[in-house]
């Protein structure tokens, strides 16, 4: 199940390594925060030296585009759930978030708003745009 989550990367917790019969290991889990009315905050985690190296190229506060798996799976009669990133890309805001208008046209005499000055011509005080 391939599934995808826009959040801010809250924290990156210690990478953790070991070795098994298949080899070396590396395991990084970090947290990720929601954008939502209720912000939640998820713990994740990659898998490989690779991906290892690629979480450590994002800071905290960065708001990142994630595509993961989530697979559960018992272990003495106890359900635990692995939320797996397998990939991870910097997200694009969303168009006008971070739009800040200001209240009036600077080296305006008259302190007109910004915002009037976008308006067309045609439309009078009183005149809605819609």
């Amino acid at each position: 199940m391939a599934l995808e989550i826009t959040g801010s990367l809250v924290k990156k917790l210690p990478v953790q390594a070991g070795s098994s019969t298949r080899g070396e290991w590396q395991k990084q889990e970090f947290i990720i925060e929601t954008h939502e009315t209720y912000p939640k905050k998820v713990c994740m985690n990659v898998w490989g030296a690779d991906k290892v190296s690629e979480l450590a190229s994002y800071g905290e506060g960065e708001v990142l585009k994630i595509s993961f798996n989530l697979e559960s799976r018992e272990y003495n009669q106890r359900w635990y759930t692995d939320i797996r990133a397998w990939r991870i890309e910097r997200s694009v805001r969303e168009a006008g978030s971070d739009y800040a208008p200001s209240t009036s046209v600077p080296g305006s005499s008259n302190g007109s708003s910004a915002l009037q000055s976008d308006l067309p011509s045609d439309l009078g005080e009183d005149d809605l745009p819609f």
